[in-house]
Order: structure tokens, then C-alpha cells, then sequence
């Protein structure tokens, strides 16, 4: 076979020859042809074999069906036999050399990519989404490969040496994936003492490389990764390909830990979720910090959506809350509006559309109601138009909810009927058991508007909610039974009953707790708080109400004030001196739950609160 034939040609003429020798008789075994295949094919040109080995397929099977002379039908019979011998043993040369031809694959897309596009292309490459994304085995083989063509292009040989010491610095990172877990009085998720515990800290002191520890340090003192940026937005590329992959093997390995933990509470889902968006957040900040470097902004963009996209399809994604789970970090309170920009660039997708809901329910947590309609509603015509009907159900039942947090109860009847409609022809039981909650939920909350008092009005609307109680507790669904519980409370709380109250109310806490729910676990406190008032519970007023509206302000959740009206009320009742004296006394059962820091802090939140009134009256 000539060397100085065009490639497409030379393959060609391997096959035609390889079919000749076999109509010769020279060619006795597969194993033959196989040989003639492994000598010949170049690595990173099978798919130029695959065509001309299907044009001679074709040719030859259009000769059999067309011919009709009995010997020249026999001849291409025995051609068609030879060519389907060929394409057996094709097949088996490209899954035995499918890693060979993954990198060669990979090192031809780099290099022959616009110099702007070669990032890019390395990011393509080893996206989690792919189907076979390049493992560490074989990225280590496209390091050296990329070597190559170093003298050729500067870009180039930062890639390859950034591969190269990204892959050395995991290896040292990996048996300290998860030992900062095992730290005395380290909680899970990615609080600590800033600084000194916690993951952050832990990696940084195992990274040998300048830039890559810095960064670490700086997330380790629950700063934001944008003055990080900022500060180096003059990097080396390969210290930025180095940094993207350390980020990103820690974020797929702890994943894949938290993933393998499914019957411990403390772990599994809820903490696989809040690694997801923690990573998608960094690379967020890291994106805009970037931004005088288009090309580092792009590829940061590019791995927060790859995330994103990863988290959605996850069977655990949160449609109806929880993101809030070892979200304690100051640096995270407001983190989720960084992925709103990214996420308008965006085709309309069905992961779109997922990422779009939890923004919508984070936002009416931290109270801003209108903007987590924008969401509700965007991600609703997505998902419908994707065919998401979970999602989109998801949506009308949480638009049902904020309307409720906005007094509309009209629209957010409304919306919870649609959502128990849908729900119910498409069969998604998580749905309709949200959609009886809600719709419960808002016929109570209209009927105090309206003073209705009788109390046959809230009859039917917590019938609703204890079907939806029913069908939580049969699916097992932990989330949704917590919001039920929750909701339960408020109705009897509305409607002057307060023992019946309490009980709904502290059995959601625990849900919540079980589920990792921040945002739900302060609002069962502060409305026990408040059901304990009606009773004249002051101490048990002191002890849930502090303890609710310290977990809503560090999730900054406006609704931290519910539970600081109260107290300041309580304690122009019984007095400042009585008031702290119960609170003393409560504190043994606080610090474990916040810590010294957190009780410490909750005279201040009252204060802040005095503070905030006296400005606006």
C-alpha cells in the first residue's frame, strides 16, 4: 500500500486488496485480516477507514443485488463475504484500541483548533456528560501526545504540562478526599472554622503549586473566588488548566462518596447536592472574576453549565427544595444569583429548566418574591416544551407557593389546581401530594384573609392537606412530608389551635433535619415559636424562636424577623433581665445545634432588629 496516496485512497486500496487476497485463497484466517488492519490503520483515522469500508460495502452489495450472471454474482458474493470479514474484524481492532484512538482523537481536536477554541476543545473532552468522557489513565496519554506538538505552539504545551499537574496534584488530594470528615467537631458540608477546618483548608495544605493553594485558601476563609479572579487574571494557562481540573475531580469524587452513603443522614444526597452547586458556584465567581479574560471567563462558564447540567439529570435533584443542606457559609448566602447570568446564554433545555426551578424556590426563601415568579415562569414553558412534565408540574406547585408568601391566594389556588390536575393525568404521585398540600395550604391562608372563622371553611382545606400527608408518608417522599407537616402546623396555628399545632410543627422540624432542610427547619421553629405564645410557652418561645430565626438569617432568609418581632415582644413583656436569664438557660440545648457562635450571635440578630425597626418608624 503506497504511502503517498491521500489517506481516504490508501485506505481504499487496503481494502480492496485485502478482499482480492482472500479471493485468492492467500488469505486463510480472520486473524490474518485482523494483522493487515493493526499494521496499516493510523491511530485517530478510524472514522476515515469506517467510510471507505462502508462505500465498498455498499458497491459490492449493489453488484450482488444487481448481477445476473450466475458467475460474476458468485465472485461478488464471495467479495461481500470478504468485505463482511473486514468489517468483524474492524470492529474488534476499534474496541481493543478504543483508549489508543480516544486520544489520538482528542490530541487531533487540540491541535487542529483555532487557537482561541483549543480550551474549549480540551473542556468538550473531558465533560462529565459525554458518554466515555477521557479518564485520568488516558489524559495522561493526551498530556504526552499534546508534548508533540509543544515546539510548534506555546498554547499547546500549557495545556499538556497544566494536564500534567493537575493529574499529580489529585493523586496527591486523593487520600485526603474526605479525612477533613473525620476532624473533631468538623460537621459535614462546607462550613468550619474559616480558615483552619473543613475541606478547604485541608486540600489547601496538600497542593504543592502557588496559584491552585491560594484559591483553595481563599474559599477556606469563605471569600468569594471573584477577587481570586481578579487578582490573577494575568495566569499561565496551564496554571488555569491545572486549577480546572483540580476543582474538578475533587467536585466528581466527593459526588461519587457522598452518592455511596445513601442510609446515612448526615451524608448522601443532601450533601451531593450542596457539593453541585457549591463547584457551579466557584466556577460561576470564577467566570465573572475573569471576565478581562475572555478566554478564562468562557472556560469557567463552560464547566459551571457542564456541572449544572450533570446535577439535573441526577434522580436526587431537588424540584421541590433542600438546597439549603451545609449551605452555613457566609460566602454561599447569595451565591445562586451568579448562576442567572450564565444560565440566559443558554439554549432551552430541559436541564435549563430544572436549574431555573431551584433558583425560583431559593429566591422565595430569601423573600424575593417577584423574582422567584420570573424563574417559576421561564422554567414552566421550558420544561412544558421539553416534555418535562415533572418539572413542570414542580413549577405551577411552587408559583402556587410564592403566590401564597405574596397574599395572592386567588392565583395560588389557582396554580396548586392545575398542578393536582396535571399531576394526577401524568401520574407523578410527588406531584399531586405537593399539589394537596398547596392547594390546602392556600384555601387556609384565604380564608383567615377573608376572616372566614367558621370552622367548618378549613374543613376541606385540611382534608387536602392530610391527603397530602397520606401520600407523602406512602412514598416515602421525606422532603415533601416535611413541607405537609409544616403546613399542617400553620393551618391549625391560623385557625386558634395551637396544641394541634405544635404537634405537626415539631414532628417537620425533625423531617426537616432528616432532609437538611435549613430554610424549612426555621420556619417550623419560628411558627412553633409563635404557637407557643398562644399558649404562653415563654420559655419554649425563647428557645424555638432564637433558634428559628438565627437558621433563616444565615440561609438570608428575610423571614428571620417573623420569629424577632416575637421576641422582642416577649421580652418587653417579662423583661430584658427574665428574657436573658431564660435564655441562659436554654443554652446547653443550643450550642449544639449552632455552636458557641451561632448563640452568641443571637442577641445581636435582636438587636440588628431593634436597629432595622427604629429606621423605619
Amino acid at each position: 500500500m503506497s504511502d503517498s496516496l491521500p489517506l481516504r485512497d490508501r485506505y481504499l486500496a487496503l481494502i480492496d486488496e485485502i478482499v482480492q487476497l482472500t479471493l485468492q485463497g492467500k488469505i486463510s484466517s480472520v486473524e490474518m485480516v485482523y494483522q493487515m488492519l493493526q499494521k496499516n490503520i493510523l491511530a485517530g483515522t478510524g472514522e476515515i477507514f469506517e467510510l471507505g469500508l462502508s462505500d465498498r460495502l455498499n458497491a459490492i452489495q449493489a453488484q450482488v443485488d444487481s448481477e445476473t450472471d450466475e458467475l460474476k454474482q458468485a465472485k461478488a458474493n464471495r467479495s461481500l463475504r470478504a468485505i463482511k470479514t473486514i468489517q468483524t474484524q474492524w470492529q474488534r481492532y476499534r474496541e481493543q484500541n478504543k483508549a489508543t484512538e480516544a486520544i489520538a482523537s482528542a490530541s487531533q481536536q487540540i491541535t487542529t483548533a483555532a487557537t482561541d477554541e483549543r480550551l474549549a476543545t480540551f473542556l468538550r473532552l473531558i465533560d462529565p456528560n459525554l458518554k466515555e468522557p477521557l479518564n485520568t489513565a488516558q489524559l495522561q496519554q493526551l498530556s504526552k501526545s499534546l508534548q508533540q506538538f509543544s515546539q510548534f505552539s506555546e498554547d499547546i504545551a500549557q495545556i499538556s504540562q497544566g494536564i500534567t499537574r493537575g493529574l499529580t496534584a489529585w493523586q496527591r488530594l486523593q487520600e485526603h478526599l474526605v479525612s477533613w470528615m473525620y476532624e473533631q467537631n468538623q460537621a459535614l458540608g462546607f462550613g468550619g472554622v474559616p480558615g483552619e477546618t473543613g475541606p478547604w483548608a485541608t486540600w489547601a495544605k496538600k497542593v504543592n503549586s502557588e496559584l491552585p493553594q491560594t484559591l483553595l485558601r481563599t474559599l477556606a476563609v469563605e471569600q468569594s473566588a471573584i477577587p481570586f479572579a481578579q487578582q490573577h487574571s494575568t495566569i499561565s494557562l496551564s496554571d488555569w488548566v491545572e486549577i480546572a481540573l483540580i476543582l474538578q475531580y475533587l467536585q466528581r469524587g466527593l459526588v461519587s462518596w457522598f452518592d455511596q452513603q445513601p442510609y446515612n443522614i448526615q451524608a448522601g444526597s443532601k450533601l451531593s447536592i450542596s457539593t453541585f452547586l457549591t463547584f457551579a458556584v466557584i466556577w460561576s465567581q470564577l467566570a465573572s472574576g475573569f471576565q478581562s479574560q475572555t478566554l478564562y471567563s468562557n472556560g469557567a462558564s463552560q464547566i459551571m453549565l457542564q456541572i449544572l447540567r450533570t446535577f439535573a439529570q441526577r434522580p436526587y435533584f431537588p424540584l421541590y427544595g433542600g438546597i439549603f443542606a451545609s449551605f452555613s457559609g457566609s460566602y454561599l448566602r447569595d451565591a445562586l444569583d451568579y448562576l442567572d447570568e450564565p444560565l440566559r446564554k443558554v439554549a432551552m433545555t430541559q436541564e435549563k429548566a430544572r436549574i431555573l426551578t431551584l433558583l425560583g424556590y431559593s429566591q422565595r426563601a430569601l423573600g424575593q418574591y417577584q423574582r422567584s415568579i420570573k424563574f417559576h415562569e421561564q422554567a414552566l414553558e421550558i420544561a412544558r416544551n421539553a416534555g418535562d412534565r415533572p418539572c413542570e408540574i414542580a413549577n405551577l406547585n411552587h408559583l402556587s407557593r410564592t403566590y401564597v408568601q405574596e397574599q395572592n391566594y386567588s392565583e395560588a389556588i389557582n396554580q396548586s389546581q392545575r398542578a393536582l390536575m396535571l399531576s394526577r393525568q401524568a401520574g407523578d404521585k410527588t406531584g399531586e401530594a405537593n399539589a394537596l398540600v398547596n392547594l390546602g395550604y392556600s384555601e387556609v391562608m384565604q380564608a383567615q384573609q377573608l376572616e372566614q372563622a367558621e370552622p367548618e371553611t378549613y374543613e376541606m382545606a385540611i382534608n387536602y392537606l392530610e391527603q397530602g400527608l397520606k401520600l407523602t408518608e406512602k412514598l416515602g417522599d421525606i422532603q415533601s412530608k416535611a413541607l405537609c407537616l409544616s403546613s399542617l402546623g400553620i393551618a391549625y396555628l391560623v385557625i386558634q389551635e395551637p396544641q394541634n399545632a405544635i404537634q405537626y410543627l415539631e414532628e417537620g422540624f425533625k423531617i426537616a433535619q432528616i432532609s437538611g432542610d435549613l430554610y424549612l427547619q426555621g420556619r417550623n421553629l419560628a411558627n412553633l415559636a409563635e404557637a407557643s405564645y398562644q399558649l404562653q410557652n415563654f420559655e419554649t418561645v425563647i428557645y424555638t424562636g432564637c433558634l428559628g430565626m438565627y437558621l433563616l438569617e444565615q440561609i438570608a432568609s428575610n423571614e428571620w424577623r417573623q420569629p424577632a418581632r416575637l421576641l422582642i415582644i416577649l421580652q418587653g413583656q417579662i423583661g430584658v433581665e427574665s428574657f436573658q436569664n431564660l435564655l441562659q438557660q436554654h443554652r446547653p440545648k443550643i450550642i449544639p445545634i449552632i455552636g458557641v457562635d451561632g448563640y452568641d450571635y443571637i442577641p445581636k440578630l435582636l438587636i440588628k432588629y431593634q436597629e432595622d425597626i427604629d429606621l423605619t418608624s
